[in-house]
């Protein structure tokens, strides 16, 4: 529940502010959490807009991430920001992720839910009624089981430091606990399936209000034996009471397309790269370029100037500036035309060690050894050989098929 509380508040003299707001500071903490423990299947309940999910995507060690709330209608209007973008297929991820979101209730058995590492219930139980909250421990500590759950809950004494119209801080709360209450419940449940706990929370109180704790009590359950829910997760695996509402497989290095396609688009972008710098120290700027510039008013010796710097320099200086630019040093150079800037020392000497590129009559040639020298390639591709197998259908190859091969365009194309 996003209410009341995660803005800010007109009180007599103060105004309280959460900076960041008090739901992305919950949305964090269960972040920071997924961070730490490398915690690969993550459960949301009562994921409302999804927004927690969202976050956790990007969790390079996730796997699966599923989404349960009641509302289709909200799930429904929000599930664009969790499919993948143009981006994740451009730098896929190293593990398969899926997610999937469910319509359900929190209350409600269903298997696939079973034998996961998280699940996550913030600001969840306040919206049950006596009836389900009975039921909820039942479910999600008992049936679910997983490793670890973390639940959030409002804070009844951090209360009178707002300005409330009623008790409590939304219209659809059945009740809020304070700490006491929140602690004997949870310790109960804990008790009860095995699970140890630790208390904590977000939402600092101001200065002087210290006493009242945090605006957001936080519960973290651990599981005693993790390994005895394992053992059992397939017991009940017919029961499936959620609908589902929507799926989605991110591109990762896992999917043998994904992996053609990384490889085709670093090995393309590394040719092109490499062909360009090759045809710029090659073929000096033509006179006749400084001829066709539009500025009609410039005379051939302005327009020189201009473009390669005042009369003063060198006509070795003049070429120096067109080909590299200014003031670059011997090493600079040879790193900026053969390399490129982003690569660290060994991985420049592994690239500058391997076979160079070559032209035969208008063709330029890359051995595939200098292609694999190139990290993103050689992260993939283990040998020459898978290398070959990924890009020979797509790009033309030399005879015994150790190089690949790239026209070079007319000058006046560059």
């Amino acid at each position: 529940c996003n209410g009341v509380v995660d803005g800010y508040f007109d009180l007599s003299k103060k105004v309280i502010e959460f900076d960041p707001p008090l739901y992305k500071q919950r949305y964090h903490f269960v972040k920071d959490l997924v961070n730490r423990h490398n915690t690969k299947k993550v459960a949301d309940l009562g994921c409302g807009d999804n927004t927690l999910l969202w976050m956790l995507k990007i969790h390079s060690r996730a796997e699966l991430l599923v989404g349960v709330d009641i509302n289709e209608s909200r799930l429904r209007y929000s599930w664009d920001k969790l499919s993948p973008s143009w981006g994740n297929h451009l730098s896929p991820r190293d593990l398969d992720l899926t997610v999937t979101l469910y319509v359900g209730s929190a209350v409600e058995r269903d298997s696939r839910l079973r034998g996961f590492d998280l699940i996550t219930c913030i600001e969840l139980i306040e919206h049950l009624n006596s009836e389900d909250l009975a039921r909820f421990p039942e479910v999600v500590f008992g049936y679910f089981s997983p490793t670890m759950i973390v639940i959030s809950t409002p804070n009844s004494e951090f209360n009178p430091l707002f300005p409330l119209d009623n008790a409590l801080r939304d219209l659809d709360h059945k009740f809020e606990w304070n700490r006491m209450q929140f602690q004997t419940w949870a310790l109960d449940v804990a008790n009860r399936y095995n699970y140890s706990v630790e208390f904590t929370g977000v939402g600092e109180p101001p200065a002087g209000a210290e006493n009242v704790g945090y605006c957001t009590q936080i519960g973290i359950f651990w599981k005693n034996e993790a390994k005895a829910t394992e053992s059992c997760i397939s017991e009940q695996d017919g029961e499936h009471a959620y609908k589902l509402l929507y799926t989605v497989l991110y591109p990762s290095l896992q999917q043998e397309k994904v992996r053609k396609f990384v490889v085709l688009n670093e090995v393309y972008r590394e040719v092109y790269i490499m062909r360009r710098r090759f045809i710029r120290i090659l073929i000096p700027m033509d006179d006749s370029e400084f001829n066709n510039s539009e500025d009609s008013d410039a005379s051939e010796t302005e327009f020189k100037d201009r473009f390669v710097g005042p009369p003063a320099f060198t006509e070795a200086q003049k070429a120096e500036f067109r080909l590299l630019g200014p003031a670059f040093t011997e090493a600079e150079k040879t790193e900026f035309v053969l390399l490129g800037p982003a690569f660290t020392e060994a991985e420049k000497t592994n690239i500058v060690n391997s076979p160079k590129p070559f032209c035969v009559g208008n063709e330029f040639c890359v051995p595939l050894e200098r292609l694999l020298a190139y990290p993103k390639v050689n992260r993939i591709c283990d040998n020459i050989e898978m290398l070959r197998t990924y890009i020979a259908d797509t790009v033309t190859l030399s005879s015994d098929g150790s190089t690949m091969k790239v026209e070079i365009p007319d000058h006046d194309d560059y």
